[in-house]
């Protein structure tokens, strides 16, 4: 098989090509400023408009609830800080405000809740607020399915606390967490509460497969990336539930209802709108992918000793397939299977360049040592069975040559091209 074999979806998808010619003529025909007046800005803001309503008919929510943003990091990092940095939030309900200080004397912190398996970019932004002296954090544990208990959510929760930030699906194991549960649970509590807690979900790796409707799911807050359902990079928006609490993050003109300033960037908008409506007439789809997961899954199982499936075959997304290869470390299956014309991760995209295991798989239980001989496998729309058998035909040759090369687990790049006759 001469074509390369695309298995990294997870990290980024292809540009649907019905998207890409959507997007074409904003790019040299309705190119105008969408805030212009005249004709071109107004031909282009008719495009933002039919985008946004486009992901509110997919979210379920008001068109004004959508925010267009660059993608997930920058609308995790936005909800995150505003609630963060808010000096309103901690003089009423920070720590200090539960201990009977005056109102001149308050100056607590606010208390977000997360998980310990959380998108890099979700768990930095909190420890850095944290480490600041911003806010209080508590980090919850997961299992080894990888997904949070909603009990230990619900003990978590203090008078203080203001935000709950739970990732919808995860992007290197694809557990599926109780996001709709956790929806209700603080429903319930904050019946009980003077101030609410907000509800926070970043759905970039959900929206090709599960439900998104944000009543259901009970959300406040929820963020995407049309990279993720094969829509533009850099492109993406958020949900910001009408009455929530929330402070912008950019400051300068009055564009996305004064919520984020910036020129909007039409065409990436126009994409993701093309490509959200893609999703649902596709959702025929999922079980194809799921199947070929399945396959997947079952013959690197039955044909390579010591492989583990890393979480739940059943409580994950349809598309990923996380494995542990023992005495083989992930960054050389990579490589070998790279020079074999196969693209895989071992983890996270936006941590690929890290030499640390993954904090995702440690925080379900694994040992350093077994976390660096991972390898996520994250098919798609067009990821065909050939594809997978042609996989199952070489890893098992892959794998056991690693495994008899001098030194296991310890070997680096520079040694393991040399090893691999690069």
């Amino acid at each position: 098989m001469s074509k390369r074999i695309y298995l990294d979806n997870a990290a980024t998808t292809a540009l649907d090509s019905e998207v890409f010619e959507a997007m074409r003529p904003y790019f040299s025909e309705r190119y105008g400023n969408a805030s212009s007046l005249h004709q071109f800005g107004q031909d282009a803001q008719q495009g933002v408009v039919l985008a946004r309503q486009s992901v509110a008919n997919f979210l379920g929510c008001q068109a004004q609830e959508i925010i267009f943003n660059s993608g997930a990091t920058e609308g995790n990092n936005s909800v995150i800080k505003a609630f963060g940095f808010s000096k309103k939030l901690a003089q009423e309900r920070g720590d200090h405000a539960q201990r009977g200080f005056s109102r001149a004397e308050r100056g607590g912190k606010i208390h977000i809740i997360t998980t310990a398996a959380e998108h890099e970019c979700v768990l930095e932004a909190i420890k850095f607020l944290a480490k600041e002296n911003y806010i209080e954090a508590t980090f919850l544990p997961v299992s080894r399915e990888g997904i949070v208990s909603v009990v230990e959510v619900e003990k978590a929760v203090k008078p203080s606390t203001a935000l709950v930030a739970v990732m919808y699906a995860n992007n290197e194991v694809g557990a599926i967490q109780p996001i709709a549960e956790i929806g209700k649970l603080l429903k319930k509590i904050n019946q009980e509460r003077p101030n609410k807690i907000y509800f926070h979900t970043d759905a970039a790796q959900a929206i090709n497969y599960l439900p998104c409707d944000v009543n259901e799911l009970g959300v406040d807050f929820l963020t995407l990336s049309a990279h993720k359902f094969y829509g533009p990079k850099g492109m993406g928006a958020m949900f910001i539930r009408q009455g929530a609490f929330f402070e912008k993050f950019f400051h300068g003109g009055e564009q996305e209802f004064k919520m984020r300033a910036g020129t909007h960037n039409t065409p990436g908008i126009v994409g993701l709108g093309e490509a959200i409506k893609k999703v649902k007439s596709l959702k025929s789809k999922v079980k194809n992918i799921g199947d070929l997961r399945n396959k997947l899954v079952d013959g690197v199982l039955k044909n390579i000793k010591d492989s583990t499936l890393n979480g739940s075959r059943d409580k994950s997304l349809p598309n990923i397939a996380n494995f542990r290869f023992e005495r083989a470390e992930g960054e050389a299956i990579l490589i070998a299977l790279d020079l074999a014309g196969i693209a895989v991760s071992t983890g996270s995209a936006c941590a690929s360049k890290s030499l640390e295991p993954s904090h995702v798989l440690q925080a379900m239980g694994l040992a350093a040592l077994q976390a660096h001989s991972a390898v996520r496998f994250s098919l798609g729309r067009l990821t065909e069975e050939k594809e997978i058998d042609r996989v199952l035909e070489v890893l098992p040759g892959i794998i056991e040559r690693l495994r008899s090369i001098s030194g296991g687990t310890v070997n680096r790049k520079d040694k393991l091209l040399k090893d691999l006759g690069c």
